[in-house]
Order: C-alpha cells, then sequence, then structure tokens
C-alpha cells in the first residue's frame, strides 16, 4: 500500500552540488536537494531545493517538466531571446520541456519541486 508523503515527515539526507563549470556564469552557488519522492517507473521526482546566489545556464531534455513553487527567496530565468521571469516566494513557475537559458538566483532561495521526465520507448 502506497502512503502519503509530507516532506516536514522526512529524514531524507541533503545532496550538495554546483553547477558544472563549463555552464556557471555568475558566482559559485551551492545547490542543495532533498529529494523526497521518486515515483516507481523512475518518471517523477518531487522535494525541496535550496541554492546560494549565482547563476548558470540550464538546458532541459525534450521529455522533462519542471513545477516549482518557490518558499524563501528570488529568482530570474531568462530564455534564449532574452525574456526574464522573476519568482519570489509564495510564486510559482513552470520550465517547459526543451527550455534553454539561464537560471538565476537574485537572492538565497528555496524551492519546493515536482519534475517529470517522461521515458521514451
Amino acid at each position: 500500500m502506497s502512503s502519503i508523503i509530507a516532506f516536514s515527515q522526512q529524514t531524507t539526507l541533503p545532496e550538495y552540488d554546483f553547477p558544472r563549470e563549463a555552464r556557471r556564469l555568475q558566482g559559485k552557488p551551492q545547490r542543495t536537494t532533498w529529494n523526497h519522492f521518486t515515483n516507481h517507473s523512475g518518471e517523477v521526482f518531487a522535494g525541496v531545493w535550496a541554492c546560494e546566489v549565482g547563476s548558470w545556464r540550464i538546458e532541459f531534455g525534450a521529455d522533462e517538466d519542471e513545477f516549482f513553487f518557490v518558499t524563501k527567496g528570488r529568482c530570474r530565468i531568462i530564455d534564449e531571446a532574452g525574456v526574464a521571469v522573476d519568482c519570489a516566494a509564495g510564486e510559482s513557475l513552470v520550465i517547459p520541456a526543451g527550455f534553454k537559458g539561464v537560471f538565476e538566483v537574485l537572492e538565497p532561495m528555496e524551492k519546493h519541486y515536482v519534475i517529470v521526465e517522461r521515458k521514451t520507448a
């Protein structure tokens, strides 16, 4: 039987990383991820992500979408055409499959995320 997963009741260990050097634009922001859920087929991931100030290039796969809700801080996402969207605490965004651009953390931030990576045959 499946159980409800309350993030606040999990003892998930954090994973730490930094943007790859080839993608890093500003700063050397440490990113911390607490992945609280992965479905049985490995297509859906949900958890909490935190990051220090900095920016780096992002490139989503053709089958990868991300929804997130910012709980602390502020970020900006800039697409390849230079169109920027800011997102602060209390706001949500979806980064669609195939997106290419820049992720910029303007203030130390934390977000709740759901990533869907559809498996292709």
